[in-house]
């Protein structure tokens, strides 16, 4: 059974993200390491732990939606309309990032931020509470297998990271990934990697916005 997490675990998470720590955490698809989404020291060392190419963008996790809309204030009313559908989901949507936000987690492409706000189950609900974005990826060595329990992440990640939540076992796969920058012009979208969510699911949410 899984442990669960509580409103101390949010916080610790909270704080070590804020004083530019490296965290390991469970999401709603598989384990993730997370770091303040505004802090280039924090991901230039989250990017050594995991060994992933240093120009390889990153997603954007908000832990509820209502504070990602309101962050992205210039999202046109059919992005939004597309987020309100798809999240919170287990998604990473990339959209156009017309705020230029977030440059250390989009690396080389600035013009696209990949977000993510995950839909708890009721074991990790207390991480709604964290207030802030993170800059997040999978808890693995890039281009390994994505980790389903604590156990299955590699050893390395979990001994340089500052903080690791433990959430149990997970439902273990990634999430779908799905491009939205062409929602605005031609209510178009195109699943560049199936993964939690089938293709015929974000067809059916989106359908209905074209």
């Amino acid at each position: 059974m899984s442990p669960g997490l509580d409103a101390a675990d949010a916080s610790r998470l909270e704080e070590c993200v804020a004083s530019g720590g490296v965290a390991v955490f469970p999401t709603d698809t598989v384990y993730g390491v997370c770091c303040h989404a505004e802090d280039e020291r924090a991901a230039e060392r989250m990017y050594r732990l995991k060994g992933r190419p240093a120009t390889r963008p990153a997603a954007v996790m908000f832990f509820s939606i209502e504070p990602a809309l309101e962050m992205l204030g210039e999202l046109p009313d059919a992005e939004r309309g597309a987020l309100q559908a798809l999240l919170p989901g287990p998604v990473t949507v990339l959209l156009a990032n017309r705020g230029g936000r977030f440059a250390p987690a989009c690396r080389s492409d600035p013009s696209t931020l990949g977000l993510r706000v995950p839909r708890l189950p009721a074991s990790l609900a207390a991480l709604g509470d964290v207030g802030g974005p993170v800059m997040q990826s999978s808890a693995n060595i890039s281009g390994e297998p994505d980790a389903r329990t604590l156990e299955q992440v590699p050893q390395q990640l979990r001994d340089g990271a500052d903080l690791v939540l433990d959430g149990g076992e997970l439902a273990g796969t990634p999430s779908t990934v799905i491009d939205l920058r062409d929602f605005y012009a031609g209510r178009r979208w195109h699943v560049l990697r199936e993964g939690a969510l089938p293709r015929s699911a974000v067809d059916e949410l989106l359908a209905p916005l074209r």
